[in-house]
């Protein structure tokens, strides 16, 4: 399951990456590692395998150059190949764009989804945003849960990577509910916008 969950979230990475530009394998690697890297533990490995699984289903295309000289193309075959989204793979991006439980929730595909909010549809951003919410006041009171029964029984530096952990977990509550709110605002003034526009276009009754 776990496996499964992190092959999903490289999809969208790698999906949403080249949605924004073709790229060749090493800055798909280096760009990935910059957006993963700070979520979870990103594995070379694991990206040639998604590579190919999405060439495989028609989602990105190979873009290969020609040269002449073939013994040095195949020395450098895999560092000049571009990757470019096809159809396929833009409607298959706005799929995972739209999907917004648990998983979109949770440690491992938080983040990445979050780097795509710019093309994430203002009601799915905040459900996410309102379930990531959610589960990490979960967590908070589960941690200081644990915090009260062990309190007495540890040493003070375990007690204070505790309250580390504790500070943490809060202060992204407290940014999560910054961000709902500027969403929720949002999304109340285009509402008022377009219902403004609305009675501007319906047909006034003359004066009879």
């Amino acid at each position: 399951m776990a496996g499964k969950k992190g092959a999903g979230v490289l999809e969208l990475a790698v999906l949403g990456l080249l949605h924004e530009s073709p790229m060749h394998g090493y800055e798909l690697r280096k760009r990935l590692n910059a957006l993963l890297g700070m979520f979870r533990a990103f594995s070379y490995g694991s990206l040639y395998p998604c590579l190919k699984q999405l060439l495989t289903s028609g989602l990105i295309v190979e873009d290969r150059p020609e040269e002449p000289n073939v013994a040095l193309a195949l020395q450098s075959r895999r560092s000049k190949i571009v990757y470019k989204l096809t159809a396929d793979g833009k409607e298959r991006l706005q799929q995972l764009l739209t999907e917004a439980g648990p998983a979109s929730w949770e440690d491992e595909g938080f983040g990445v989804h979050f780097a795509f909010f710019s093309h994430t549809r203002a009601d799915v951003r905040l459900r996410i945003l309102e379930g990531r919410r959610s589960r990490l006041e979960e967590r908070l009171e589960s941690v200081r849960a644990a915090l009260a029964r062990t309190r007495e029984r540890v040493d003070s530096y375990t007690l204070e990577l505790q309250n580390h952990g504790l500070e943490s977990v809060e202060r992204e509550v407290r940014w999560l509910s910054e961000l709902i709110g500027r969403e929720r605002a949002e999304q109340e003034q285009q509402a008022h916008r377009s219902s403004s526009l609305t009675s501007q276009d319906m047909p006034r009754e003359t004066d009879r």
